[in-house]
Order: C-alpha cells, then structure tokens, then sequence
C-alpha cells in the first residue's frame, strides 16, 4: 500500500478567529485529500468568530475541528513541518512571524479585515460575506497550481521549490 503524503499548508491572521480559519476550512474541504490545512495566530482569539462560522455552514462538513491557535504551536521541534505558510494580513508576514521548523517558504494573501473597529454589523456581514469569496478564489486558484499536482515528496526529490512560491527573502505574494 502507497501512501502520499500531503502538502502541509499554515494560514495565518492575527486572532486566528476569521480569514485564517476560513481558508483552513476551505482547502481542507476542497483539497484535503492533496492538502493538510492548518490556521494560527499570534494573539488568538478565544472563539472563531460567529460571522466566520455562518459564511462557512452552508458548505463546510466538520466546522468542530476549527478554532483559534497559537502559532507558537508550530514552533518547536515536534511541530509538523509545513510545505507552506501563507499570512493573511500584513501583520503576520514572514517579517513579523516566527521561525517555523524546516524554514517553509511563505507567502502573502492580504484581505481586508472583517473584524476591524467601527464597523456596524450590517456593513461586517457584508465585508466577511465578500472575504469569504475572495478567499475561496485564492484557495480554488491555488489549489490548480501544476506544482501542487505532484506530492510533495516527488517534488523535493527533484529539489526544486516552485518560484511561484520562494524568493531570496523567502516571502512573495504567491498569487494564483
């Protein structure tokens, strides 16, 4: 029996608690058989937020394995090594984020933020609402990517790291 391993994919956002969950949830749902998708934060919120759950009931089949983590839970030694690390706002880029075991390439997906100050809740809904699609057009694009069609583990026998992903800095915007 083969088996293949996935390609390990981090989603940060600063509370853990919206974007980041979101885009966890989407690739999971749609490419979990290819993908482990993972989300952290560096000040995680204590709940995902109720706006994030409702955008993603229609469609998500296990909303009970998502919740707001600690990035510092994909830190030490025993964390699992991630192929990816996506930041979802400036805030968590690779130069604001710690280092995670292997040195994954990272990129960038900046949103606007559904949980920004002073937004009344009719106008939130709508910004979450709109999010919510854009970030199913980036995991969808991304998900197509031809260098993700092949298993990690043949990729890095070729030792090569797709240049759509790593740069000198280790961080682009990885756009599909």
């Amino acid at each position: 029996m083969s088996v293949t391993r996935k390609y390990k994919v981090l989603f940060l956002c600063r509370e853990n608690s919206a974007r980041s969950i979101m885009a966890e949830a989407l690739l999971r749902e749609l490419a979990g058989h290819r993908f482990n998708a993972f989300s952290a934060g560096p000040e995680p919120a204590a709940r995902v937020d109720p706006f994030a759950i409702a955008q993603l009931r229609p469609g998500i089949s296990d909303l009970g394995v998502l919740s707001p983590k600690s990035w510092l839970e994909f830190t030490g030694e025993w964390a699992p090594r991630m192929d990816l690390v996506v930041a979802l706002d400036e805030a968590v880029d690779a130069r604001h984020a710690p280092a995670f075991p292997g040195a994954p390439p990272s990129c960038a997906w900046h949103f606007a933020d559904p949980l920004a100050e002073g937004l009344r809740e009719f106008d939130r809904a709508r910004l979450f609402e709109k999010v919510f699609w854009q970030i199913v057009r980036q995991v969808s694009a991304f998900i197509e990517r031809p260098e993700y069609a092949v298993p990690p583990c043949a990729a890095a026998c070729a030792a090569t790291i797709p240049a759509a992903v790593a740069s000198s800095h280790g961080a682009t915007t990885c756009d599909a």
